[in-house]
């Protein structure tokens, strides 16, 4: 049985002011009607219930989830007291989901993604979890075909085919390669044997558990008496257990350790969701290259970004700017200031 886990613990702080601690990122309308935490929900639906759709996030962000997630069950959310990076978030989560169904699949999916093709998506995601069924062991990461040479993702490099038809291919990990310098992505966009590391993971719940035991046994002994632990006391034995978890990621953890890993090669319009580059590149625009989100308006100005939510803004003769509306301050920025904002955030 296919269950997701949707990691929602962020600060989205590459995104403020937009972005605050008390409302990061995931829970925004960045680049549509939905929130990016909304849209990767409705994106399963289809092919996993609600009923079995969990979200990881911290307990400042419980109301907000409930707020834009009204439908999910108040069990199905999984509370971290602290961010420990994504493995303790996972291994947390698969012993929490473990206990609903103890024979689960889990699909781990981030809570700022875009995937423009979502059919294909979904029709990847079942035919993975159909090979996790013959291949309990497997742990399958979806590879996404770059098409520029990206230096703020990893990538990985897949070697030999593992199995080979018109309906669905899957390839062995070689290695997974840390962020490249430009040069370095412009040869793995070169060479088709490198993918865009999506952070996207599908397994069997016991299968991950026992592969944390293996290379971060820290982990392991810190929290896995939650597995069985009595419902009532549950959230106690977490808050209790969980700071002493060692803060990694599961790349670092599991995946540049383990000997299963496999990798679907993947075309479905994919991006992260970290920047405003990112976001500029998905927001319509109009003749101008202008994008407006608000009460705006432009005259004789391109290429420029307006955020706005109740004072009307006007821009005449402008290029490349942003301006941004929060509750108490407007800012405009150079968009060549755009990614680094958050460090002006202390002096303001």
């Amino acid at each position: 049985m296919l269950c997701a886990l949707i990691m929602a613990g962020g600060k989205g702080t590459r995104f403020w002011p937009l972005s605050t601690e008390k409302k990061p990122k995931q829970f925004l309308k960045l680049i549509g009607e939905e929130t990016m935490i909304k849209m990767t929900v409705n994106r399963i639906k289809p092919i996993i219930p609600t009923e079995r759709v969990f979200v990881c996030t911290a307990a400042m962000y419980v109301d907000l989830v409930k707020e834009q997630l009204p439908e999910l069950p108040g069990k199905n959310i999984i509370i971290e007291p602290e961010g420990r990076n994504t493995a303790p978030c996972i291994a947390l989560s698969a012993f929490i989901i473990k206990r609903f169904n103890e024979d689960a699949n889990m699909i781990v999916l981030p809570s700022d993604h875009l995937i423009n093709d979502e059919d294909e998506f979904r029709n990847i995601v079942k035919r993975a979890n159909n090979f996790l069924e013959n291949n309990e062991e497997a742990i399958i990461t979806l590879g996404m075909k770059p098409d520029r040479p990206e230096i703020g993702y990893g990538y990985i490099k897949y070697t030999d085919n593992l199995e080979a038809n018109n309906e669905f291919n899957i390839f062995k990990v070689d290695r997974f390669v840390e962020k490249p310098n430009e040069e370095k992505a412009k040869k793995y966009l070169e060479d088709d044997s490198y993918l865009w590391n999506s952070g996207m993971f599908l397994w069997k719940a016991s299968n991950i558990i026992n592969e944390i035991k293996k290379y971060s046994p820290q982990t392991y002994e810190a929290i896995h008496e939650i597995e069985f632990g009595k419902e009532k006391l549950l959230q106690k034995l977490i808050n209790d257990r969980y700071h002493k978890i060692e803060s990694i990621s599961i790349d670092y953890a599991v995946l540049e350790k383990s000997n299963n890993i496999y990798v679907v090669p993947s075309k479905i319009g994919w991006d992260d969701i970290g920047t405003w580059k990112s976001v500029e590149r998905y927001r319509d625009k109009d003749i101008n290259d202008n994008i407006l989100y608000g009460n705006a308006r432009v005259i004789e100005s391109k290429s420029n970004i307006a955020i706005n939510n109740v004072k009307r803004v006007v821009m005449i003769g402008i290029e490349d700017v942003m301006t941004l509306e929060t509750e108490d301050s407007i800012y405009i920025v150079n968009k060549d200031y755009m990614e680094n904002l958050r460090k002006y955030k202390n002096i303001i």
